[in-house]
């Protein structure tokens, strides 16, 4: 069997069970159908015009800069990469510390990084602006660039040091590097969600218990009576940069936490707060970082297997002007691929995530048994962090990695008619 063959069959085994693991772990329909049927989404009820007409405005005002970002960073990065552009500014870069595959590896991947953060960058200070604009930003111009700065650092370490290990298989094992670089590329997802939650967030916030009181006691003892024992529950600075309010679960094992936001806690009565966090114990208790972290580790040895058939296919090498995976001035056809994939899968990863942020909406009022809060805290939320209520549907489609406010709100409704006695 030829090495392209074993890797195109790998490739369709990976793919294959990476479409089982998402069609059978996917809640699709995470809450039944009651008598008389679903209650139907109505943003004019919950939301009055004036709520309506601002956060339409708020997104008109956003939405350009964004999309300009995601198409420019896109362009640039297929420019480089799918032509010998990228190849000749990688040799450039390299050239005066002996031009290695070492070294083109790693300052071809500084400089591309580089280059796609500063023809981002006015886009990203027309978005910082927009927030502003509508209060949704906090920080000023110096903590705002130092947050860049330190997300761009993370970014560019990781994505050298994964590099230089891929590419240092590549020479290693012209034939076989698919099958190092996917088992290595699905290890690494694991150990990133591990250590995201001690490594990299505490960069950005800083966390504190939460104040021991009412509210903290029955925060644990909910999530005890749940199953899900939380030794305890994290709160983060963030309103040193924003005003919105969220909170989030994240980590395997014993790095697994539940963090609240200052925003939260300081806006938003107990009983909310209560609930919310009971949305996040559905994801700890159902696995959801468990389950997204073994389909990312199956999508990353899918995407191994993806690259190996791509960087050993003549015309496309030919386009970037390169010799094949083992040349460092690779790297910008590399990251031009993982761009345009990683767009193309996007509905899909929005899809999933909607179905199991739905998932655990129904967790928390099984578990809280209050749909009227729930309606009262989406409301809120829905308000304060200006979120799109009727959104196109195709940026719904691409970009919601949640239901929209009145969906949830609907969905309640609906679990309540199910409940009714």
């Amino acid at each position: 069997m030829s090495a392209r063959l074993a890797a195109a069959v790998a490739l369709l085994l990976l793919t294959g069970a990476l479409v089982a693991v998402v069609a059978v772990t996917t809640p699709w329909r995470p809450l039944g159908t009651p008598p008389g049927g679903r209650v139907p989404v109505d943003v004019s009820r919950d939301f009055s015009g004036t709520q309506v007409q601002r956060q339409q405005a708020f997104h008109r005002a956003l939405r350009p800069g964004s999309f300009t970002r995601l198409g420019v960073g896109l362009a640039v990065a297929l420019a480089l990469g799918l032509t010998p552009l990228g190849a000749r500014l990688i040799d450039l870069v390299a050239r005066p510390f002996g031009g290695g595959w070492g070294w083109q590896v790693a300052l071809g991947a500084l400089a591309l990084s580089v280059l796609g953060q500063l023809v981002t960058l006015p886009f990203a200070i027309y978005g910082e602006t927009v927030l502003r604009r509508y209060g949704l930003s906090t920080q000023d111009w110096g903590g705002w660039t130092i947050d860049l700065l330190k997300a761009f650092a993370i970014s560019a370490v990781l994505s050298v040091a994964v590099l230089l290990g891929f590419y240092a298989a590549t020479r290693a094992a012209p034939r076989t590097w698919w099958a190092w670089t996917a088992a290595a590329a699905a290890a690494l997802v694991f150990a990133l969600s591990y250590l995201f939650p001690v490594v990299v967030e505490p960069a950005f916030n800083k966390f504190t218990s939460m104040p021991a009181g009412e509210l903290r006691d029955s925060l644990i003892t909910m999530a005890r009576d749940d199953g899900v024992p939380v030794r305890d529950v994290l709160v983060a600075d963030a309103s040193r940069r924003t005003t919105s309010l969220n909170a989030y679960v994240s980590g395997l094992g014993s790095t697994r936490r539940i963090v609240v936001y200052d925003t939260l806690l300081a806006k938003a009565p107990p009983d909310e707060v209560r609930l919310i966090v009971a949305h996040e114990l559905g994801h700890a208790k159902l696995h959801d970082v468990r389950t997204g972290t073994v389909i990312g580790a199956l999508g990353a040895a899918v995407a191994c297997c993806l690259a190996y058939l791509l960087l050993t296919w003549p015309w496309l090498l030919g386009r970037a002007g390169v010799t094949g995976a083992q040349d460092g001035r690779s790297v910008a056809l590399v990251f031009a691929l993982v761009a345009l994939i990683g767009l193309l899968t996007l509905p899909a990863q929005s899809l999933v995530s909607r179905r199991i942020e739905a998932r655990a909406d129904v967790h928390s009022l099984d578990l809280t048994r209050d749909p009227a809060t729930f309606i009262e805290s989406e409301k809120r939320l829905a308000a304060t962090n200006l979120s799109d209520l009727r959104p196109n549907p195709i940026v719904y489609a691409i970009f919601f990695s949640h239901p929209t406010a009145p969906e949830r709100i609907a969905m309640a409704r609906t679990w309540q008619r199910l409940h009714a006695r």
